[in-house]
């Protein structure tokens, strides 16, 4: 790594764990920017279900990374690098010495870290194909069909790496383990260090309850209406937890406000569960504490980079 360039800490953790109010305060304590590595703040119009930074709070902290697609556009682990590297050109020219990586989506930060492949281009026929195939059951089916050394290293739910194996497929005539080995990962050029916020189970569905009753106030369902109304349903950032069950509402399939809360805030504690999980299995080295703790390793470690004592 060029030791000009902003040195990189990531914090995570799961939904409601705090990460994202800690890290404002942390670029306000020390000067720092942020680049959100969240797959619905990334979306323009979804302002509330993804928790976005107040216009107040991205007038005090420069973020990266927020409102890059419009609802019906896909996100994905390169678009997140390719806009991460962005960042760090652009953090070093301010003179940054380091940047703050946020956000729910571990499995990006992941992939980041491991490098990406090079990937072909995927037209919408190509995404169209997969999607007539079926439900997932029958799309893992097709796929260990055309290309089982591929497939038996995946799980059969796993519906983002069993779809894009297929999208791949349709695009290249080529099997994915074959395309993969002519065209290897390539790795990230920078280090990372990562910090994850740990909550006990009952103090994170609690802030998950509050996190929700939130949301709930500040006007959800218009939110959500608003995309109803302007964006097929199968629009990638429709399908997100808290807009899925607002439409489920505006269509009549909840029948109630409270049962329309309780169905987000079940969902998000299922996601909450998922991405604790990930966060504890998937990264060889984090650090993982309590969220008090975690703010004063951090504001060590950043104060350390700051007077160049690495």
């Amino acid at each position: 790594m060029v030791e000009s360039y902003p040195r990189l800490i990531a914090l995570i953790g799961s939904s409601g764990s705090g990460k994202s109010a800690l890290a404002h305060k942390l670029a306000l304590t020390f000067d720092c920017e942020i680049f959100s590595l969240d797959s619905l703040s990334i979306y323009q119009e979804i302002d509330i279900a993804s928790a976005k930074p107040t216009l107040q709070e991205q007038n005090e902290v420069c973020y990266y990374a927020l409102n890059i697609l419009k609802p019906d556009q896909p996100s994905n682990a390169m678009l997140f690098k390719n806009l991460l590297e962005q960042s760090i050109i652009d953090s070093r020219a301010k003179g940054k010495k380091v940047l703050l990586i946020v956000g729910g989506s571990s499995f990006f930060l992941k992939s980041i870290i491991e490098g990406l492949s090079p990937m072909p281009q995927i037209l919408p026929n190509h995404k169209e194909k997969v999607q007539s195939i079926g439900d997932l059951n029958a799309k893992y089916m097709l796929l260990n069909t055309l290309d089982s050394v591929y497939a038996q290293k995946i799980t059969p739910k796993d519906t983002y790496r069993v779809e894009k194996a297929l999208e791949i497929y349709f695009a290249t005539n080529c099997a994915p383990s074959v395309y993969f080995a002519s065209h290897p990962k390539v790795p990230f050029a920078y280090p990372i260090e990562i910090f994850c916020i740990h909550w006990e189970r009952e103090t994170l569905r609690k802030r998950i309850a509050q996190r929700t009753a939130k949301m709930m106030e500040q006007g959800i369902i218009e939110e959500a209406k608003k995309l109803w109304q302007h964006y097929e349903s199968q629009a990638p950032a429709l399908q997100c937890i808290g807009i899925k069950e607002c439409i489920a509402f505006l269509e009549s399939r909840i029948s109630s406000i409270k049962e329309l809360e309780e169905m987000i805030f079940c969902h998000t504690c299922q996601l909450a569960k998922r991405q604790r999980t990930f966060n504890r299995t998937q990264f060889s080295r984090i650090t993982h504490d309590e969220f008090d703790e975690i703010e004063k390793k951090l504001s060590l470690r950043i104060r350390e980079i700051i007077d160049n004592k690495y």
